[in-house]
């Protein structure tokens, strides 16, 4: 097994290399506009995945798939030759759907702020289901209850006088 390190730099290192020469020397009419976006290598440096977006719709990603499948000997032979490893790592491109997603997440905010929203509307409409105040507090009561408790605190001792 390789030390992570030198697999990140490995991996920074394909997709730096695949993104040069799918921009200089792939020619290939169907490839669209493409943009690589990262590159995973395996620890035993053999197999690199390369993600990649296009610009377009399903069609130019289609068109761009074929081309890419097409290039892959060049690719891996201008990797292999670069990275200067005994094996040349394979390659398998990934169309990267991160803008699918970020739209995705988008849609799922926009519909918890309306949710917020609808919830702080019905909430400054609404009354309490009995009193504001459910533990009455009456002043009355307590001054009753204090003079009580000074008549329980002064009692009478058996011989006749107060004590307290």
């Amino acid at each position: 097994m390789s030390d992570p390190a030198k697999v990140r730099r490995h991996a920074e290192r394909v997709r730096e290399l695949v993104a040069s020469v799918v921009r200089s020397q792939i020619k290939d009419p169907r490839l669209g506009m493409i943009t690589i976006t990262d590159a995973r290598i395996t620890a035993d440096l053999r197999d690199a995945t390369v993600f990649y977006t296009v610009l377009g719709d399903a069609v130019a990603q289609a068109d761009t798939a074929a081309a890419l499948e097409s290039a892959k000997g060049l690719l891996r032979s201008t990797v292999g030759k670069a990275l200067g490893l005994r094996h040349s790592p394979t390659l398998t491109f990934v169309l990267d759907d991160v803008q699918d997603q970020v739209k995705h997440i988008d849609d799922l905010l926009a519909a918890a702020r309306n949710a917020d929203a609808e919830v702080q509307r019905l909430a400054a409409r609404a009354e309490y289901a009995g009193e504001a105040q459910p533990y009455r507090v009456d002043d009355e009561d307590d001054d009753e209850t204090d003079e009580t408790a000074e008549a329980a605190d002064v009692t009478e001792s058996p011989r006749g006088g107060e004590a307290r």
